[in-house]
């Protein structure tokens, strides 16, 4: 007779929530047992050589060493080195036109005065949202019930306010700014510490410190170093979960596309709620949860890594930042590694944009992308090289991502369900980056939130 083994808890998603989650499991000393349907760890932490010695990340890339104090221990502890982002420089702006202009390093074109009304707009209006509780913020519902877009036109009465909102939805989530509340985007900000620190790329922004870490593989070495601490055999690679039957009294009934039925006490999932109905639940899903699902979208964020021999942008005093107003290429960054003398410009094709230059075959892909990057640049720079190599990652044609970086609610949903997010279902709890509070949507999101699981699950079976 063949005896069953009992998890204490099994986690759903090796991702940086999941892993964290389990360590916390784990570290309380608890059985744990992760469950992946991928081929690898690190969920949208995927880092591929693109040099000799060089690695690019194609999902998650940056951190800073202030406000994402999670993320930045795990540097420390596992000895990796970071990067600061280069911010000199001139930017390149490609405007409608397709004619191409230089300005200094973060400068942005267009109605200044249009520009500082909206920054000042959302910088007071995403500090008075309630972090813990955004429902319970001032006018929330009536915030909720527009687009970010509609809600950036009105308070400015200025049409060409869309123009600036759909920028920010597009480059920080992949989405337009119809498609998402605007009670949602404002406490987006709030959670990254405010509209000014979201977007920047210096010290205490977004986008300060990327992962320089020769012969390793980038951020998602930050998943296997999580991966390899726990227990021999404790992640299951290539397990998509199917089904999780709570229906049995005192445990959990996982079946795996492998076929394989796992027991437990307590499940954690740690995938987006847009993948929410690739899961059979017995009892199903509370509607709730279900409506969470429905009314969440997930954006289109692509990377196409251009790798070159030599910094060519940087001997011509630019800083590797192209703007656009056309084309599928949205923006760009240096992601360059001097150190390892691997240069490289990572372009951001996200948005509408990117979903309609999705729909091209791969070449045709590269082929638009490149000529959109090189003539903007060449323009302005004589003699651009062809690149040695390139990377692409479509996140959105990943079956088990279908898009990057986190859901976002659409109007209405998030004071209407918004606050069932993080609410368990009986013995299944729920984690991931769009369920946190700080910095949601980013890797430190990921981190806080499989703490915030991993001991809100070890305080449940304590109390059993």
């Amino acid at each position: 007779m063949t005896i069953k083994r009992i998890f204490d808890v099994v986690v759903v998603g090796a991702g940086l929530s999941g892993l964290q989650a389990a360590h916390v499991v784990k570290s309380a000393g608890l059985t744990v047992c992760v469950l992946e349907a991928t081929e690898r760890v690190g969920g949208k932490t995927l880092t591929m050589r693109s040099t000799e010695r060089g690695f690019n990340d194609l999902g998650a890339a940056w951190i800073n060493d202030t406000t994402q104090s999670e993320m930045f221990k795990l540097y420390k502890r596992y000895g990796m080195d970071a990067e600061v982002q280069r911010a000199c420089g001139y930017d390149v702006i490609q405007l409608a036109d397709g004619s191409a202009i230089k300005t200094p390093y973060g400068q942005i074109p267009g109605d200044a005065k249009l520009l500082q009304e909206m920054l000042q707009l959302l910088r007071t209006e995403s500090s008075k949202v309630n972090l813990n509780s955004p429902c319970d913020s001032d006018g929330a519902r009536e915030i909720d019930k527009l687009t970010f877009g509609q809600f950036c036109v009105q308070r400015t009465n200025n049409t060409e306010a869309t123009g600036y909102a759909d920028t920010l939805c597009a480059e920080l989530l992949g989405v337009e700014s119809n498609e998402v509340s605007a009670l949602y985007m404002l406490h987006y900000f709030k959670c990254a510490t405010g509209i000014d620190n979201i977007i920047s790329d210096e010290k205490d922004g977004g986008q300060y410190l990327r992962n320089r870490q020769a012969d390793e593989l980038g951020n998602q070495t930050i998943s296997k170093k999580l991966a390899e601490e726990l227990d021999s055999n404790t992640v299951k690679l290539r397990t998509p979960v199917v089904s999780i039957d709570q229906s049995q009294k005192d445990k959990c009934v996982i079946l795996t596309g492998t076929g394989e039925s796992i027991y437990c006490r307590k499940v954690i999932i740690s995938i987006p709620t847009t993948l929410y109905h690739t899961i059979s639940f017995d009892p199903p899903l509370p509607a709730t949860k279900t409506t969470l699902s429905d009314n969440a979208v997930m954006g289109y964020y692509s990377k196409m890594v251009f790798v070159f021999k030599e910094p060519w942008w940087r001997k011509a005093g630019f800083s590797g930042v192209l703007n656009t107003e056309t084309g599928p290429i949205r923006f760009t960054r240096d992601t360059s590694i001097p150190a390892d003398d691997q240069w490289s410009i990572t372009c951001f094709i996200v948005g509408e944009r990117g979903r309609t230059w999705s729909k091209l075959s791969r070449s045709a892909r590269y082929n638009q992308a490149w000529e959109q990057l090189s003539q903007s640049f060449g323009k302005l720079v004589h003699d651009v090289p062809f690149p040695s190599n390139h990377l692409e990652m479509e996140w959105s044609k990943q079956a088990f991502f279908l898009g990057a970086p986190c859901p976002v609610m659409t109007p209405g949903t998030l004071t209407s369900v918004g606050e069932n997010l993080t609410r368990p279902f009986k013995n299944v709890h729920f984690v991931g980056t769009e369920t946190a509070t700080v910095w949601r949507g980013y890797m430190e999101g990921a981190v806080r939130s499989g703490q915030r699981g991993g001991a809100e699950v070890v305080k449940a079976l304590c109390e059993i």
